[in-house]
């Protein structure tokens, strides 16, 4: 393995450990850039890989965040609303 792919691995590791560590952990990607003191392009693919590998998702304001602190919005998640008559 070359010196540059370990060193992406690790900083690869090192990210997942982080969004692990910190459950609800919302980053965008210039957030992201300076945390880990990424340069732009470095920080854009190693998210785009997490995403594809369904470990992150991309939120509607372009955050990124762990794809299980992801809730719901329209009320089918594990508590769905129940639908009770007006009396």
């Amino acid at each position: 393995m070359s010196p540059t792919v370990r060193a992406q691995d690790d900083v690869l590791r090192r990210v997942q450990g982080e969004f692990l560590e910190m459950p609800g952990l919302r980053l965008t990607e210039p957030q992201a850039r300076r945390l880990w003191g990424l340069d732009a392009a470095s920080c854009s693919e190693l998210l785009k890989e997490l995403v594809d590998a369904q470990f992150l998702f991309r939120t509607r304001d372009g955050a990124f965040m762990r794809l299980e602190q992801a809730m719901p919005v329209n009320g089918r998640g594990p508590h769905p609303r129940k639908n009770v008559a007006a009396a």
